[in-house]
C-alpha cells in the first residue's frame, strides 16, 4: 500500500468527523459512533489490527473516558455549587463597579475572571459566565459572545485544571514506547510532559499578552459608534498591562509548577494586580468609552434574555437557590474561598512528595488489557483534579452555609451535563487509542498517525512547524474541545517531527497552543455562550468574527515554532 493510499485511509476518521460535524451539521452525539465504527473497520481491513487489540483499544479509552468524565464532573459540579450557595452572583457584583469605561469591564470580566474560570472549570463555561455577566452590566449581547468566546485561547491549554495537556497530550502520546526511550536516555515520562507544558506556556504567555487588547480593538470596531480601531488603541497600555499582569505568572507557572496552575494562578495574580490599580485610573485614558444608546442599536446585537442589575434581581436569584440570605450577606473573600480552596490543594497534591503519594495511594485500572502488551490504563479518583473539586463542594456545604439539598441538586444538574460529554467521549477516546495503537497489525504498516506524518513531512517538508498549530485548532473546531484535539492529533505532530528531525516535544506544544486557539471557533462554544443571552441563531455572525483572533494566533504560534526550531535550533534533550 502507498504512503499516499495510507495516509488517505488513516485521515478519513478524522474528514468524516469534519464531514459529518460541519457539512451535514450532525450533533456529535450522533456523528462520533459512526466515526468510531469506520475507524475500527479501516484498523481492521486495511491495516489487519486484529480484533482483539481493537477491543482492548477501546477498553482502553473506556479508562482513559473515566477520568476526563471525573474531572469534567468535578469542574462543572464546584461551579453548580456556587451558583446555588450565590457565591457567583456576589463574584459577578464584585466586579460591576470597578469603571465605567466599558473596555475595562470587558478586559477584567471577560480576560481576568474568565481566565479563572477556565483555569478552574474549563469546558465553556468561561463564555457561558462572562457573556450574561458583561449584558447584564449593559453591553449588546452579540458583542458579549464574542468576548466570551475570545476568552477562549490562552487559558484553555490548561483550563479544567490542565485537562488538555494532562488527559489531552498524555493520553494522544503513545506513552509506553515513549517511556522507554525516555528511561534509555536516563529522563522520564513526567520530565518529559512538563518540558512539553512549559513550551506550551511560553508559547501562549507571548502570544496571548496580546489578546486583551485584540478584545478591546474588536470592541470598538465592531459595536462601537465611530466603528473605531483608534478607540480601542487608546487602552493599550492597559491592555497590555492586563495581559502582562496574567501571562507572566501564568508562564511561571507552567515552567516550575505544572499544567494544572498557569491559568488558575495567571488569573488569581492578575486580578489582584489589575483590579485594584484599574479602580485607581491607573493607566486609563482620559475619556471613557461606551456604546451607543440602546435603542440605536440593531436587532441583531439583542437577546431575547433580559438581565437587569438591581438588587431585586440578585434576591429573586437568590430564592431560586433558596439561600437568598446567606448570598446576600455573603463577604466577596467567602465567594472566592472555595476557588482559592481548589488552588491550594491542588498545589499541594503536585508538590508535596507525601501528600501526592496518599492520593496516589488508591488506584484502579489494568496492564496488557486482554493479553496486549502495551495497552494499559488506570484511575486515580483522589489525584485526579476531579476529586479534590469535589472534595472543595463538601466542604462548601459548611463554608456557604448551605442545605445539603443544594448539593444534591448541583450534582444532579452536573450529572446530566456530564450525560451528554459522556456519550460524545465514549465513542471519540476509543476511536483515538485504536489510531495510536494500529501500529501492531497484520499489514506490517507504521500506525496511523505515523502514516499521515510520514506524508504531510513529504509534502510541507520545513515548512510544516508553520502549520502545525491550524492543525491543532482544525481538531478543536472538529472536535469542539482542545483537549479531543489533542488525543487526536499528538501523536501525529510528534512523528511528523521525527519524521523531520525536529523537536517532537515543541510540535505537540504548537498542537496544543493551536487547540486551544481554535476553542474560539469551537462551534458548540458558540451555541453555548449564544444560549446564555438568548441569542441561538446568530453563531454565523459570532464566527465571522471570532476566525480574526484565530487567525492571528495560530499563525503567531506557527511563526514561533519556525524561529525555535530554524533559529534557536531547538530540540529533544530528554530523548
Amino acid at each position: 500500500m502507498s504512503i499516499t493510499l495510507q495516509a488517505l485511509l488513516a485521515f478519513m476518521p478524522i474528514a468524516l468527523s469534519a464531514i459529518l460535524l460541519i457539512g451535514l451539521h450532525w450533533p456529535a452525539k450522533k456523528a462520533m459512533p459512526v466515526v468510531y465504527t469506520v475507524t475500527a473497520a479501516i484498523a481492521f481491513f486495511a491495516w489487519e489490527m486484529s480484533f482483539n487489540r481493537i477491543i482492548a483499544s477501546s477498553l482502553q479509552g473506556l479508562m482513559i473516558t473515566i477520568s476526563v468524565l471525573w474531572i469534567i464532573f468535578g469542574a462543572i459540579m464546584l461551579l453548580n455549587t456556587l451558583q446555588h450557595s450565590g457565591a457567583i452572583l456576589r463574584i459577578r457584583a464584585g466586579f460591576t463597579n470597578i469603571s465605567p469605561d466599558r473596555r475595562v469591564q470587558a478586559i477584567i470580566i471577560a480576560w481576568l475572571f474568565g481566565c479563572f474560570i477556565e483555569g478552574a472549570s474549563g469546558f465553556g463555561t468561561p463564555a457561558a459566565i462572562a457573556a450574561p455577566l458583561l449584558v447584564a452590566i449593559g453591553f449588546p449581547a452579540i458583542s458579549a459572545v464574542m468576548i466570551g468566546m475570545m476568552i477562549q485561547s490562552t487559558p484553555v491549554s490548561f483550563g479544567a485544571v490542565g485537562t488538555p495537556i494532562i488527559i489531552g497530550v498524555s493520553s494522544g502520546l503513545d506513552k509506553s514506547n515513549l517511556t522507554e526511550q525516555l528511561i534509555a536516555n536516563g529522563s522520564s515520562w513526567e520530565q518529559f510532559l512538563q518540558l512539553i507544558t512549559s513550551e506550551v506556556a511560553i508559547g501562549h504567555a507571548i502570544v496571548g499578552t496580546l489578546m486583551p487588547l485584540f478584545m478591546v480593538v474588536m470592541l470598538t470596531r465592531f459595536f462601537g459608534q465611530n466603528k473605531s480601531w483608534k478607540e480601542g488603541l487608546e487602552i493599550a497600555p492597559f491592555a497590555l498591562f492586563a495581559g502582562l499582569a496574567f501571562t507572566i505568572p501564568y508562564a511561571l507557572t507552567g515552567v516550575f509548577l505544572g499544567a494544572e496552575f498557569p491559568s488558575l494562578i495567571g488569573a488569581l495574580v492578575g486580578m489582584a494586580i489589575v483590579v485594584p490599580l484599574a479602580k485607581r485610573g491607573f493607566l486609563m485614558p482620559k475619556k471613557a468609552w461606551d456604546f451607543a444608546p440602546k435603542e440605536q442599536w440593531p436587532a441583531h446585537w439583542l437577546g431575547k434574555i433580559s438581565f437587569t442589575q438591581d438588587k431585586s434581581q440578585d434576591k429573586d436569584q437568590g430564592n431560586t437557590s433558596g439561600n437568598s440570605q446567606a448570598q446576600k450577606s455573603m463577604s466577596l473573600t467567602r465567594a472566592w474561598l472555595p476557588y482559592l480552596l481548589v488552588a491550594i490543594i491542588l498545589v499541594l497534591s503536585r508538590v508535596s512528595t507525601e501528600f501526592k503519594a496518599l492520593l496516589k495511594s488508591i488506584s484502579f485500572g489494568f496492564s496488557n488489557i486482554l493479553g496486549e502488551v502495551g495497552i494499559s490504563a488506570s484511575v486515580q479518583p483522589l489525584y485526579l483534579p476531579g476529586g479534590i473539586l469535589f472534595f472543595v463542594c463538601l466542604v462548601t456545604l459548611f463554608l456557604h452555609q448551605m442545605k445539603f439539598k443544594q448539593v444534591v441538586d448541583a450534582a444532579k444538574q452536573s450529572t446530566t451535563t456530564l450525560v451528554g460529554a459522556g456519550f460524545v467521549l465514549v465513542f471519540t477516546i476509543p476511536m483515538v487509542r485504536i489510531l495510536i495503537n494500529s501500529g501492531v497489525n497484520g499489514a506490517d504498516l507504521a500506525a496511523m498517525p505515523v502514516a499521515m506524518a510520514s506524508f504531510v513531512a513529504q509534502t510541507f517538508g520545513d515548512l510544516y512547524p508553520l502549520f502545525a498549530p491550524s492543525v491543532g485548532a482544525l481538531g478543536a473546531f472538529i472536535a469542539g474541545s482542545n483537549t479531543v484535539s489533542n488525543m487526536m492529533l499528538s501523536q501525529f505532530q510528534f512523528e511528523v517531527a521525527n519524521a523531520l528531525s525536529v523537536s517532537g516535544a515543541l510540535l505537540v506544544a504548537l498542537q496544543a497552543i493551536g487547540a486551544a486557539a481554535g476553542n474560539m471557533i469551537a462551534i458548540h462554544n458558540v451555541v453555548a455562550a449564544s444560549a446564555t443571552v438568548g441569542l441561538l441563531g446568530q453563531e454565523g455572525r459570532t464566527l465571522r468574527k471570532t476566525i480574526l483572533p484565530t487567525i492571528y494566533y495560530v499563525l503567531a504560534v506557527g511563526v514561533l515554532g519556525l524561529i525555535a526550531i530554524n533559529v534557536f535550533n531547538i530540540s529533544d534533550p530528554l530523548i
